[in-house]
């Protein structure tokens, strides 16, 4: 028994594929887990406070599967994050000042006709970067028909448009 879990688990670095690809199963049935144990903000919303989740939690699991480090440390380093990343998502839901840390605040880029390049230039958005994201948003090509628009947590611009 010891050799046939020598032969499909192996031993620290020197993995061959069957090993690497029996880690590598068990890793993807772990790390399915982890992320409906996170909820599905962690994987939807994409804020920089959950995409350093996905980041560290890929880096960590790799790490298990090509035996860079032992299987069950990486699955409880694994685990670990998650649960940190979950009470933290907690506590910001309850506490304003610990969700703008961690999430950010919405950014206005546009407000009664009137750029805001001080916030254009804060966010490293162009004009151009503006009128784009208008276009694909809200199938419009001109501001004039925009209220206001915000550079939100997760990175895309939403548009208030005008009252018709």
């Amino acid at each position: 028994m010891d050799n046939f879990l020598s032969i499909v688990w192996g031993d620290d670095e020197h993995l061959n594929g069957l090993q690497m690809s029996v880690r590598a199963i068990l890793m993807f049935i772990f790390a399915i887990i982890l992320i409906r144990l996170g909820g599905m903000r962690t994987f939807g919303k994409k804020s920089s406070f959950d995409n350093v989740i996905v980041i560290m939690l890929g880096a960590v699991l790799a790490r298990g599967v090509v035996g860079a480090s032992p299987f069950f440390s990486t699955v409880t380093a694994g685990l670990i994050m998650i649960m940190i990343h979950r009470s933290m998502a907690w506590i910001s839901l309850r506490n304003k000042n610990v969700s703008a840390l961690l999430k950010g605040e919405p950014v206005l880029l546009y407000e009664q006709g009137h750029i805001i390049w001080k916030n254009m230039e804060k966010t490293t958005i162009s004009e151009n970067d503006l009128t784009e994201s208008l276009r694909l948003e809200t199938k419009k090509t001109s501001l004039e028909e925009v209220e206001t628009a915000f550079l939100e947590t997760n990175g895309r611009i939403s548009f208030i448009l005008k009252k018709e």
